[in-house]
């Protein structure tokens, strides 16, 4: 099982000096750095712009005797897939940094707030990057204006990754793919069940449902069947035959009291599961993922993953939370490599983990999933990523509002699809 080259392309240690900047008022006073608000845009062709805070170094006399800065924080980064490895090939490609003085956003009539300053630009040849890390620049560069002077670090470093794609919706029990170039492999195969009674095959014999809330109780079924989805599960298989992975809906997803959608107080929940020993009933936790629908300005699927620690279900470790467009669709990602990644500075993952598309509602999905080689030891570790890539496709359609119905894969016998 080969990775395919992913190279991530790095841009740090940013630091700007400024002369003080004299007023209107007068000529004798000046602007101190410090209270001067700079930010740079970071531009790679074919790739969106990046925007960043850029923290100030005192002014000096002597340019020579600038240090470095003292935190060599990543500023941003662009991650290179084998089709921009291929683009790029023999070719110099130009990073452009362009500084700016004053706030970043813009103004309601759509004029940015912030003033040029300057640019500085880096060549950068990719060659040979996909195996051997290499630094392109490190050190102080002048703007184009003289009187500022801008520290940047741009180094490259190999990124290898395992891709997968399913061979159609989870929900259809299709094939995946292991993706090598033009080269689609099979490796795994999926089965989806949406029997309600899946709940008690799919708990480990020692999970206790009522020490830690994990599954609301359904004595008394307080809702009807038609206002909840439960019971949903996906088995993953390898070549073989052998269950090496599973997504189980072990808390379902029904509508807050009073409305058609489920929110985050009333989330629906997936444990995603691999074998415990030989026998195919018995699972053991490895992560939990939760999904519901955000209210606001931008309707979005909201989801929050956490690792089951050995220790088992009564410790659990968040390592990754977002939204995305229930419209759109979006990217399911674990990287704390990532400035903004949330709950990143909790979390025992180092380096980019996976990520996976997710259509939006009612769209067709295959998701495409990526995941870091030093996360896959065996197949098998490759699996649970498949599994929690389903999950979190599937989620799309749990938390579609119930006002609307779904497809007939995804349905009981008992309750009404639009297929």
């Amino acid at each position: 099982m080969d990775p395919c080259p992913f190279v991530r392309l790095i841009i740090e240690s940013l630091a700007l000096k400024l002369p003080l900047i004299p007023t209107k008022s007068t000529s004798h006073h000046g602007i101190h750095p410090s209270s001067t608000p700079c930010y740079a845009k970071i531009k790679l062709k074919n790739f969106p712009t990046q925007t960043t805070i850029l923290p100030l170094t005192p002014s000096s006399d002597n340019n020579n005797s600038l240090s470095p800065p003292e935190t060599a924080s990543v500023a941003a980064e662009f991650h290179l897939d084998p089709a921009a490895l291929r683009r790029f090939s023999g070719k110099c490609v130009t990073l452009c940094v362009s500084v700016f003085i004053g706030r970043m956003g813009g103004h309601a009539c759509g004029v940015t707030s912030g003033k040029l300053m300057g640019s500085v630009q880096v060549n950068i040849d990719l060659g040979g990057t996909y195996s051997k890390a290499r630094v392109f620049q490190n050190g102080w560069m002048k703007l184009d204006k003289p009187v500022a002077m801008l520290h940047i670090t741009v180094r490259a470093e190999p990124d290898p990754r395992f891709v997968f794609q399913f061979g159609g919706e989870p929900e259809c029990s299709p094939v995946v793919f292991q993706i090598q170039g033009n080269i689609k492999q099979p490796v795994f195969s999926c089965k989806f069940n949406a029997d309600r009674n899946n709940r008690s095959r799919s708990l480990p014999t020692d999970f206790n449902l009522n020490n830690r809330g994990w599954m609301r109780t359904f004595s008394g079924e307080r809702d009807r069947t038609t206002r909840e989805r439960k019971g949903w599960m996906i088995i993953i298989y390898d070549l073989s035959g052998s269950a090496v992975a599973a997504a189980s809906m072990i808390t379902p997803f029904v509508p807050s009291p009073g409305s058609d959608r489920v929110s985050r107080s009333n989330a629906g929940a997936w444990l995603i599961l691999r074998p415990n020993g030989a026998s195919v009933s018995s699972w053991k936790p490895w992560g939990r993922l939760q999904a519901w629908r955000e209210r606001g300005p931008v309707d979005g699927l909201g989801y929050k993953f956490e690792l089951v620690t050995n220790t088992g279900l009564t410790s659990t470790i968040p390592i990754a939370e977002g939204t995305m467009s229930m419209k759109k669709g979006g990217k399911f990602c674990i990287d704390n490599t990532m400035k903004d990644t949330a709950l990143s500075t909790n979390s025992p993952i180092r380096g980019f983990v996976m990520v996976s598309n997710v259509e939006g509602e009612g769209k067709i999905s295959a998701p495409m999933v990526q995941v870091g080689v030093q996360h896959v030891t065996c197949m098998a570790d490759a699996a649970l990523f498949i599994a929690l890539s389903a999950a979190i496709d599937l989620s799309m359609d749990a938390c579609r509002l119930f006002s609307q119905k779904l497809r007939k894969e995804l349905c009981h016998d008992d309750q009404e699809s639009y297929f």
